[in-house]
């Protein structure tokens, strides 16, 4: 939010600097006027800030992804799984481990 904030304020900014800071070469003054100039230079750079800011919004992430679901798996052949035995070696050790057992 403070990101989208600062740019469109950053835009306004700038559009009204570059209104400001251009002098016309001749005038006609056909009713705007220097301060109506400046007004209209910060109206059309907070429109452009807010369009901006608008095209950015975080908290709308765009239209939803759908998938179809993975295929079924079907499981072919013996169903094996790990059990633990005690072994004991020729010393007398006795030894836990684990044997794969397939049905």
């Amino acid at each position: 939010m403070r990101g989208t904030l600062l740019g469109g304020v950053m835009a306004s900014v700038m559009a009204g600097a570059l209104t400001l800071g251009a002098a016309p070469a001749a005038q006609a003054r056909d009713g705007i006027g220097p301060g109506g100039a400046a007004a209209l230079g910060l109206l059309g750079g907070l429109a452009v800030g807010g369009a901006i800011a608008a095209a950015n919004d975080p908290y709308y992430p765009g239209k939803p992804v759908y998938r179809a679901p993975p295929p079924p798996v079907y499981v072919e052949g013996p169903i094996c799984h790990f059990e633990r035995r005690e072994t004991i070696d020729p010393y007398g050790d006795i030894y836990v481990r684990r044997v794969r057992v397939c049905e």
